[in-house]
């Protein structure tokens, strides 16, 4: 009888294949919401093969719809003539209500609405997406004081 695979084990078809690292430093987060993205073909081939990268993307709310710009996905070698533009706008797929409270909450003041990474799930190419307000440099250093302070306070534990 074969065994199945831990719960935790990554299925190739259910990964995370970019992450933005620096949004949890730059931003406070506040709401997250997981959106599926308008691809071409040889996009979901690139994003595949981790040929992506959403460092420098933002969200944007235009005419009640949500887009995803300056994301950048490499172009897929093997498409040839049928390849896509690496950093052309994405629409992102939420529904309305969702998409009217997010669009609300990001006409605030201060409020941006950024990606946090991307992934497959069930083999499809999903974008979690977060509120978030930024952070200013003073609270980028409490931040970190605060997560050395716990690690000190771990270790001593531990030691007992």
């Amino acid at each position: 009888m074969a065994k199945k695979p831990a719960a935790s084990a990554e299925t190739p078809n259910d990964r995370v294949v970019c992450r933005n690292r620096r949004a949890r430093h730059e931003y406070d987060l506040l709401e997250e919401l997981e959106c599926g993205v308008v691809l071409l073909g040889s996009e979901v081939k690139s994003i595949r093969n981790s040929k992506i990268s959403i460092e420098e993307a933002y969200v944007r709310v235009q005419n009640r719809e949500v887009w995803l710009l300056g994301c950048d996905i490499s172009e897929y070698p093997q498409a040839t003539y049928m390849n896509h533009e690496p950093r052309r706008p994405r629409k992102l797929l939420l529904r309305r209500r969702e998409i009217r409270k997010f669009a609300e909450w990001a006409s605030q003041k201060g409020l941006t609405i950024i990606p946090l990474d991307v992934h497959l799930k069930r083999g499809l190419v999903k974008l979690t997406v977060a509120l978030a307000k930024g952070r200013k440099l003073h609270d980028k250093r409490e931040k970190l004081k605060e997560k050395a302070d716990s690690r000190e306070m771990r270790q001593a534990i531990q030691k007992g």
